[in-house]
């Protein structure tokens, strides 16, 4: 299982939030991890551009969105920004899709979330045609009428995956991309609700074994602090009670909240929980600092310690 961290927005300090991303994406990759996700939040830094300035800072470290809503993008649009961030990436770009949830589609932006899934299945109509090299996109189909040049770069192809809870999405996911990336889905969820059908679809469309990227919180501490770090995952981290495709994933597993899927405790505890997400056909983990704490020195002291042991495993799950 290939072991890859969140980076990326951090809510507030605005005047080092740049620096701070790119201090971020420069020790993962120092530090041997395979990859780096960049979260898409609603009311912070866009996706793609920390991807592009994380590009051109690191050489070798794979770097990917997890996720990009579709929705308020048009699939040229964001081509044309996928391929020129692809070009400063030198090829190490995965773009990571999604349909994102009711509450920032219609809630925040007012735009329609019916169907999603055939919404994902055109875009990716489009998107398939203008990743795949300079050449003419044509598509016509339900929600796209597309007849347009793409001539950015030649480095292709674009790995490209999306977020699929749910049998339908998981059946696009196998078929048309190169897997899903997770968030609030645990070990029985993976294994016995996304691995079974996401495999079964690629297989059934003659693909590659597709990846699976599960977002797992981390928080290296004492056994005694676990509780704590639980509790401020669940502050922090929780988005199950506003988001109905959260709670669908909840349920077809263990864990109640994104507390649960938190590893945390002593070393061997941490590995312990990240290999039973390797043993139900994870094939990467996204992991979240979790960092606990009175004061601010604390909470970057927690951090320090989580990520240092993070790196101590780097190429071992």
């Amino acid at each position: 299982m290939r072991l890859g961290v969140m980076v990326g927005p951090e809510r507030g300090r605005y005047p080092t939030k740049v620096d701070r991303m790119l201090a971020d994406a420069t020790w993962a990759e120092e530090a041997g991890l395979a990859s780096l996700w960049i979260p898409q939040i609603p009311d912070d830094f866009d996706a793609l551009t920390a991807a592009a300035l994380i590009g051109s800072a690191t050489s070798t470290i794979e770097i990917g969105t997890a996720v990009v809503p579709i929705q308020p993008r048009h699939p040229i649009a964001l081509a044309h920004q996928a391929l020129s961030t692809q070009a400063v990436c030198g090829g190490r770009l995965t773009l990571g899709l999604g349909v994102s949830h009711h509450w920032v589609i219609d809630e925040m932006l007012g735009l329609p979330y019916e169907r999603p899934a055939a919404m994902m299945r055109d875009y990716l109509d489009v998107l398939d045609q203008a990743l795949a090299g300079p050449g003419m996109v044509d598509v016509e189909n339900g929600h796209f009428r597309v007849h347009q040049p793409m001539d950015i770069t030649d480095i292709v192809p674009t790995s490209v995956m999306i977020a699929a809870l749910g049998p339908v999405m998981l059946a696009i996911a196998g078929e048309r991309t190169d897997g899903t990336i997770l968030w609030l889905a645990d070990e029985r969820a993976i294994g016995t609700h996304i691995a079974p059908a996401l495999y079964a679809a690629a297989e059934t469309a003659g693909r590659a074994a597709p990846r699976i990227v599960a977002g797992v919180p981390i928080c290296l501490c004492g056994d005694d602090e676990v509780d704590v770090a639980v509790a401020r995952a669940n502050r922090v981290l929780s988005e199950s009670d506003v988001s109905p495709n959260y709670q669908k994933l909840l349920d077809r597993g263990d864990a109640r909240t994104v507390g649960d899927i938190l590893a945390a405790g002593s070393e061997e505890s941490i590995e312990r929980r990240l290999r039973s997400f390797a043993d139900v056909g994870t094939t990467d983990v996204s992991l979240r600092v979790v960092p606990i704490g009175e004061t601010r020195d604390d909470k970057l002291a927690s951090s320090r310690r989580t990520r240092e042991f993070i790196a101590s495993l780097a190429g071992t799950v």
